[in-house]
């Protein structure tokens, strides 16, 4: 017990160390993971108190308040709602012994501590991290693109249609039609899965 409330005082339960893959079923946050929906752990940094699981479909973070404590908070940032941004590497100085990556994840602040020995580790997770935050806002450009596009199409069919007898009938179709495309591109430009972008970068 000492130790660990001595290892709080100094910060040291702070700074994580990467998991690896052969020991992921050892960790708390495994027990979170949507395995039966194909959900799978691509990269984990634990602390004392903390774990960090990236899976293909959501950031889980186990939330602890401290080492010395056994209370944890769950929480789960699905990628397709809550998007990276502001991803940073930051590496060690010479008397260091930590590095530490950040980013924005849907407007929440993570600055993880991470031990220097793992920083080719964390160079494939910033790379990954960075090229998911491209891919989604991207994907939003296109997205808003297409929106206002279908409701500039729909208004100009509406209004040179607007003499017509049926137009409730027209606009229904327009309505229905406009539905249907915008579920289409939802579906394109929503991405769940970033398996394939922790694949590409990650190195086993």
């Amino acid at each position: 017990m000492f130790k660990k409330l001595a290892s709080d005082a100094l910060g040291l339960s702070e700074v994580g160390s990467v998991v690896s893959a052969e020991d992921y079923d050892k960790v708390d946050a495994d027990d979170y993971v949507m395995h039966e929906d194909g959900e799978k752990i691509y990269f984990l940094i634990k602390s004392k108190a903390d774990e960090y699981c990236f899976t293909n479909q959501s950031l889980i973070h186990v939330d602890g308040d401290s080492a010395a404590s056994k209370k944890r908070t769950l929480r789960r940032y699905p990628y397709h709602t809550h998007h990276f941004s502001g991803v940073e590497l930051e590496t060690a100085g010479t008397i260091d012994l930590d590095i530490e990556i950040k980013f924005h994840l849907g407007g929440v602040q993570f600055d993880i501590d991470v031990h220097k020995k793992y920083l080719e580790d964390l160079k494939h997770l910033y790379k990954s991290l960075l090229k998911i935050s491209e891919i989604t806002l991207e994907n939003e450009t296109f997205t808003s693109y297409a929106q206002q596009s279908m409701q500039y199409a729909s208004d100009t069919l509406l209004h040179s249609r607007s003499q017509e007898r049926n137009l409730a009938s027209e606009f229904k179709q327009i309505n229905e039609t406009a539905f249907d495309w915008l579920v289409h591109t939802k579906e394109e430009f929503q991405i769940k899965d970033f398996g394939y972008i922790f694949e590409q970068f990650i190195k086993e």
